[in-house]
């Protein structure tokens, strides 16, 4: 099964930037959607930004403005471009990949704080 591996998270101070990175050990389906769910405390998992392979994109209306999602299909390779980072912006960041049909691909989540 395919793996998804997140990186980039950590503490930043409100205002600040962090770019998030998630790598597809491998895409079995050319076409796909890829994107970053994030998990606050207490809170369910909801979408934050996805991006198809096409590069159309989808943003939560809290983000638009702020985040940039992005992707490189030749590496499979997964970005998100956070400036103007809010406190309510924390929380567990998670690669999901999904190919539009059966289920999809979870990575394991990057911690993001923001606070000062």
């Amino acid at each position: 099964q395919v793996q998804l591996v997140e990186s980039g998270g950590g503490l930043v101070q409100p205002g600040g930037s962090l770019r998030l990175s998630c790598a597809a050990s491998r895409v079995i389906f050319s076409s796909n959607t890829m994107g970053w769910y994030r998990q606050a405390p207490e809170k369910q998992r909801d979408m934050v930004a996805t991006v198809t392979t096409n590069g159309r994109t989808n943003y939560a209306d809290s983000v638009k403005g702020r985040f940039t999602v992005s992707r490189d299909n030749i590496k499979n390779t997964l970005y998100l471009q956070m400036n103007g980072l809010k406190p309510e912006d924390t929380g567990v960041y998670y690669c999901n990949l999904d190919y539009g049909f059966g289920p999809s691909a979870w990575g394991q989540g990057t911690q993001v704080t923001v606070s000062s």
